[in-house]
């Protein structure tokens, strides 16, 4: 199992999204030729970052850390139209139903995908769904 802090204790396995190793993100890089791809976390670090959450008895954070884990795979694009649709009132019942499978079968992250199902839940049972037209 990973040790805390990863920085210290893992830091020559940690890596970017992009593959690049963190070592390579310096202040002088960053004023040269540094991309958003190259500070990008992995989705191995937030896995190993959850495990220690875990271990260390705090079961919530690990649970986000693993949907962020998750979402590493979705484009920056992709996750800002899923963040407008899962805010209340924009999305119908069927439409976060289609996203949670979108989720689960084309992004692989069933944690994500079931806590879209049960947001579409609980707004159904609050009456936050997305409302159709008045005519």
């Amino acid at each position: 199992m990973p040790t805390y802090p990863l920085y210290d204790n893992e830091g020559t396995h940690l890596k970017a999204a992009n593959g690049h190793p963190l070592s390579d993100v310096t202040v002088d890089a960053a004023l040269h030729d540094l991309v958003l791809d190259d500070i990008q976390i992995d989705k191995t670090t937030l896995q190993a970052q959850a495990q220690i959450a875990r271990a260390s008895g705090y079961a919530q954070l690990a649970l986000n850390l693993e949907r962020a884990a998750e979402l590493t795979a979705v484009p920056r694009a992709e996750i800002i139209a899923m963040y407008q649709l899962m805010r209340p009132g924009r999305a119908s019942f069927d439409e976060l139903m289609t996203l949670a499978a979108r989720l689960e079968n084309e992004f692989a992250a069933p944690i994500c995908a079931a806590l879209v199902r049960e947001a579409a839940d609980v707004y159904r049972q609050r009456q936050l769904l997305k409302r159709p037209p008045a005519f």
